[in-house]
């Protein structure tokens, strides 16, 4: 295994999420101004914040980076405050507060909704298509990437290798449609305030507390049956997409721009369980048969623009099988990965 992805506790994990690649730091010496990340206190905000951190402090940069975010998770807020950005607790349904923010030109958007969608589907709505709306409105003048995903796709067969940008969306779902919702409203405000805009559709995030990787190394260490009829799935190592999110600043436009972000590979969800029962010494339980289609995704714009992705699969199978054994912390939230009728 790779030193880099050697991790035996969840501060050597943060270590390797957030350390900045060359192409961090030399996008953060050309950075106009400071920063705001929206939603920071979710799975990706406090390891993008710390990479950005990092990236200005190597840069020689003092440009400041605003964390906003609810923080239910206060462990989260701890992270962000000692890297030096500065945490803001706030509700960003709540217009005056959200309009209070300090004004920044770069503005990075994780917020939404997806785990508890069809049960709450108005506050889905809410925060995936309404809420986009009122963040353009309040930094009209600055530039957003705002976080999407690939679930806006239509399902195709595994042979075409994935949808491309072109490929016109049909969401699946109504967590899935108002994340077009959400690109929508980001759209229409980025063509009438000329906010220049970036939309980046990513599927899937992998570290090692959370992810697809981590679903399937799970079940297959506890011998449940991993469901292979979704056969085939993008994954990214997080650092990698954390990355990428921060570089697309310099690539915003108006219209807005789209950009699908994973890694080059169609992963078989029958060999990730294969690969996790050799390192666990097991003999995996696969239920089901593999459909012809799947939400994939083709993120050659993405690896043109910005290159591929540094960390392989096998580097992040070797890492979560051994936080795994290890017994390491998760999130708890799996990604039901799974799930064909977009019902989450």
């Amino acid at each position: 295994m790779s030193s880099r992805l050697c991790a035996c506790d969840q501060r050597e994990l943060l270590d390797i999420l957030s350390r900045p690649y060359q192409e961090d730091i030399d996008m953060a010496r050309r950075l106009n101004g400071d920063l705001i990340v929206l939603g920071a206190g979710g799975k990706m905000g406090p390891t993008l914040v710390m990479r950005i951190m990092r990236a200005l402090k190597e840069a020689g940069s003092n440009h400041r980076v605003y964390a906003a975010s609810r923080y239910s998770d206060a462990e989260s807020r701890r992270e962000i405050e000692e890297t030096g950005a500065k945490a803001i607790s706030i509700d960003l349904l709540d217009d005056r507060a959200l309009f209070d923010l300090p004004d920044c030109p770069n503005v990075v958007y994780l917020a939404g909704m997806k785990f508890g969608a069809s049960s709450r589907p108005s506050l889905t709505w809410a925060l995936n298509a309404y809420l986009p709306g009122r963040v353009a409105s309040r930094y009209k003048d600055a530039r957003i990437v705002a976080l999407s995903t690939g679930n806006v796709y239509p399902m195709v067969p595994i042979e075409t290798g994935g949808c491309t940008e072109d490929v016109e969306p049909r969401p699946v779902g109504e967590y899935a449609q108002s994340c077009l919702g959400r690109e929508r409203v980001f759209q229409h405000f980025s063509l009438q305030n000329g906010t220049p805009t970036c939309l980046i559709r990513l599927n899937y995030a992998v570290e090692a507390r959370y992810g697809v990787f981590l679903d399937i190394a799970t079940k297959v260490y506890r011998g449940e049956p991993v469901q292979v009829t979704m056969g085939y799935v993008n994954a990214i190592w997080q650092g990698d997409a954390n990355s990428v999110c921060f570089r697309a600043l310099e690539i915003c436009e108006s219209p807005a721009n789209i950009l699908n972000l994973t890694g080059p590979e169609l992963l078989s969800v029958r060999w990730l369980a294969e690969q996790f029962g050799q390192r666990f010494g097991v003999e995996p339980v696969l239920e089901g048969h593999e459909q012809p289609t799947a939400f994939l995704s083709n993120a050659a714009k993405c690896h043109n623009l910005f290159g591929p992705p540094r960390v392989t699969p096998e580097e992040i199978i070797d890492l979560v099988a051994s936080w795994v054994e290890g017994g390491g912390v998760t999130h708890g939230k799996p990604t039901k990965f799974e799930v064909a009728d977009g019902q989450f």
